[in-house]
């Protein structure tokens, strides 16, 4: 085995590193590398200290970003050895290490999911009637389990109750001028390297409130179309049993398998995060899946299929110098 990664492998497992979904796509990831070894570190200067104080949704980012970088090594020949976290005291901000090692024995499930890393994207159009089917929520709840996270999907009340949820929410944030002007920064106009254009945010949902999150804040996007949405979305909850900086980032890694083996299914997905920026509101929900633990996303199954999708920086804005 040669001392470094070939050039042309880093781009490979970068690339897939950096479509992961993160919070109003501010791709808050750095990467060292070293030899075989890969570090995941967050970028302080791309957090959302109004929406995400605790950078929790950073983390979580990170962990997706990491899922994809294992998935892209398995279309390389390379197996990959991981932790989460691993010095939470000495370097919080080092969020995953990563060794990458030329293997025979491939993990086919995270190799067939690589191919569905270019097609994932949040969908924020309306889903057709159809609900998810039942051996695709199975699929779902296998995936997050995978990654030692519990999805659970809520019942129809458990939805209402969520959009009543959402109502608190928005209340709250009236007179907060923090959140509307950092959500501003990353949301809206033309983008081409990072946050969310205005192309992407979707219709507005003729109802209120809405099941999917408009992030709208500039007058233009305020008043974007309208078009209905599912009256009974297919919401669920996805959680872990404890709240440490390396549960959130396995969150993240849940979610991506989630995400991707749902792409693979032919379901999209949005979300409904918002309630999970309040502490008290974030324990509501997890009341809601009847299990301990601490909820990280909320999110909406569908079968919408658009083809809009997010920009991402230059590979070369990502790479960490080394001291």
């Amino acid at each position: 085995m040669s001392d470094q990664l070939p050039k042309e492998h880093i781009e490979v497992l970068l690339a897939a590193a950096v479509a992961a979904p993160s919070m109003h796509n501010t791709q808050p990831w750095r990467f060292e590398i070293d030899g075989h070894v890969i570090d995941v570190y967050l970028d302080g200067s791309r957090t959302l200290p109004a929406e995400d104080p605790t950078g929790r949704a950073m983390r979580i980012a990170a962990g997706a970003a990491t899922f994809n970088l294992r998935c892209a090594a398995e279309t390389l020949g390379y197996g990959a050895w991981f932790g989460l976290a691993p010095y939470p005291l000495e370097e919080p901000d080092l969020l995953a290490r990563i060794v990458i090692e030329p293997t025979a024995a491939r993990n086919d499930e995270l190799h067939d999911l690589a191919v569905q890393i270019p097609y994932r994207h949040t969908d924020r159009h309306p889903s057709d009637a159809t609900a998810v089917a039942e051996g695709t929520r199975v699929s779902l709840l296998q995936a997050a389990y995978a990654e030692g996270a519990q999805l659970t999907w809520l019942a129809e009340d458990d939805v209402h109750a969520v959009l009543d949820l959402v109502r608190d929410t928005d209340l709250r944030e009236i007179g907060d001028w923090h959140r509307r002007a950092e959500r501003a920064h990353w949301v809206g106009g033309e983008r081409t390297a990072d946050g969310v254009p205005s192309s992407a945010l979707g219709p507005r949902d003729v109802t209120y409130p809405a099941t999917v999150r408009d992030l709208a804040t500039r007058p233009t996007d305020r008043m974007r179309a309208e078009r209905p949405f599912e009256q009974h979305p297919d919401l669920a909850v996805l959680s872990t049993d404890f709240d440490e900086p390396s549960d959130q980032v396995a969150a993240g890694a849940a979610l991506q398998r989630v995400l991707l083996t749902a792409t693979q299914a032919g379901v999209s997905a949005s979300f409904l995060n918002q309630p999970l920026e309040y502490d008290d509101l974030r324990r509501s929900v997890q009341h809601l899946t009847g299990l301990p633990g601490h909820a990280h996303m909320i999110i909406r199954f569908g079968h919408h299929r658009s083809g809009s999708a997010t920009a991402r920086r230059p590979l070369a804005d990502f790479l960490k110098e080394q001291s």
